[in-house]
C-alpha cells in the first residue's frame, strides 16, 4: 500500500472516508459554542432588532474579558457564566445598542470598560426608585438593608441564586429582607406561567414553598408539575388553577418585568441593594462586606 502523508494513493474510497473523517475532526475542533450561539448565557437580548443583535454578538464574539481570563466576552459567558466582569460587559453592549449607539461607539464603550481593573468598577451603582409594595419578601419589615431580587423561575442562573441570597437574611438577623420582582425571559417558555402561579400562591400566603419547589426544579416546569408541587406545600389547587385559567396575575408580571426594564434590569437574576444595582457574584464572601457597609451607612443616616 502506497502512502503519502496517511493518505492511500491507490484507494479513492479510503481517502474520501479519511477526508471526511478529518474535515468533521477539524469541525469540531474550530466550531465552539460561544462563537456561534445567538444567546448568552445569563444576558437577555429582547428588544435588540435583527441588526443589533448581529452587532452585539460581533462585539461580544471579537472583545475580551477583563475578569483575567483572556477569553473574549462570549467566550467568558459560555465558560463561566458566573463571572460578573463579562456579565457586566455583555449587558453594558445590549444596553448601548438599545440606547441607539453605533457600532463603533458601543466596541468603544466597551474596550475602555474592559481597560479599567476591576478594583474601579463600582460594586453598587447609584440608588434607582423600585416599588416594593405588596411583593413577596422574606425577613424582617423595617430591615435596614433591602434587596430586591428581579428572578426568573426557569432561569438556572437563578436558581442557583436563590439559595444564596436567601442565606443572606439568617447571615444578618434582624437587619436584611429579600424581596422578590418577577422578570420571565422571552426565551423561557414556562416562566411567565410559573411567575403567574407564584403569585397566586402569594395570595394564599404560600410564595415561598412553591418558590422552592419550582426553583429546585426549573428544568420540569409545566402547568401540571406547578399545580402538584402546589399541593405538596398545602397550596389550594383549584384555587391556583383557576387563577391561571383566568390569568389573573399576568398583568402585575408584565408591571414588574417593565419596573425591572425602567430600573436598569437586562439579565437575571439582578439584585438591587437599597436600590442600588449590584455588579458582582452572589456569594456569601463576596456579598457580606458589601451588606456591613451598607449597615453601617444606613446607621450613620
Amino acid at each position: 500500500m502506497v502512502r503519502d502523508g496517511g493518505v492511500d494513493l491507490r484507494n479513492p474510497d479510503v481517502n474520501i472516508r479519511l477526508l471526511l473523517a478529518a474535515l468533521a475532526a477539524a469541525g469540531a475542533m474550530i466550531a465552539q459554542p460561544w462563537e456561534s450561539a445567538r444567546e448568552l448565557p445569563g444576558i437577555d437580548m429582547t428588544g435588540l432588532s435583527a441588526d443589533q443583535r448581529v452587532a452585539a454578538l460581533k462585539v461580544l464574539r471579537e472583545e475580551s474579558c477583563n475578569c483575567g481570563c483572556s477569553m473574549k466576552i462570549a467566550e467568558c459567558r459560555f465558560k463561566d457564566p458566573q463571572c460578573s466582569y463579562s456579565r457586566a460587559l455583555a449587558l453594558e453592549v445590549v444596553k448601548d445598542l438599545k440606547a441607539g449607539k453605533t457600532l463603533d461607539q458601543v466596541r468603544a464603550i466597551v474596550v475602555e470598560l474592559a481597560r479599567k481593573a476591576p478594583a474601579e468598577r463600582k460594586a453598587l451603582e447609584d440608588p434607582v426608585p423600585l416599588r416594593i409594595q405588596g411583593a413577596p419578601f422574606r425577613g424582617p419589615a423595617n430591615a435596614r438593608v433591602t434587596i430586591v431580587e428581579f428572578s426568573d423561575f426557569q432561569c438556572p442562573y437563578c436558581s442557583l441564586a436563590a439559595p444564596q441570597v436567601l442565606a443572606l437574611v439568617d447571615r444578618f438577623p434582624g437587619q436584611v429582607k429579600v424581596v422578590f420582582k418577577q422578570f420571565p425571559l422571552d426565551m423561557h417558555r414556562a416562566a411567565h406561567l410559573a411567575a403567574e402561579a407564584s403569585l397566586a400562591a402569594h395570595a394564599q400566603g404560600k410564595f415561598w414553598p412553591l418558590h422552592d419547589r419550582m426553583f429546585a426544579n426549573f428544568r420540569q416546569l409545566s402547568r401540571e408539575n406547578i399545580l402538584k408541587w402546589a399541593g405538596e406545600a398545602g397550596i389550594d389547587r383549584a384555587k391556583l388553577a383557576a387563577d391561571l385559567d383566568s390569568r389573573k396575575y399576568a398583568a402585575r408580571v408584565d408591571q414588574e418585568t417593565q419596573e425591572g426594564v425602567n430600573a436598569g434590569v437586562m439579565g437575571t437574576p439582578t439584585f438591587y441593594f437599597n436600590g442600588k444595582r449590584y455588579n458582582g457574584a452572589m456569594q456569601m464572601d463576596v456579598v457580606a462586606p458589601i451588606i456591613e457597609a451598607e449597615l453601617k451607612a444606613s446607621g450613620k443616616r
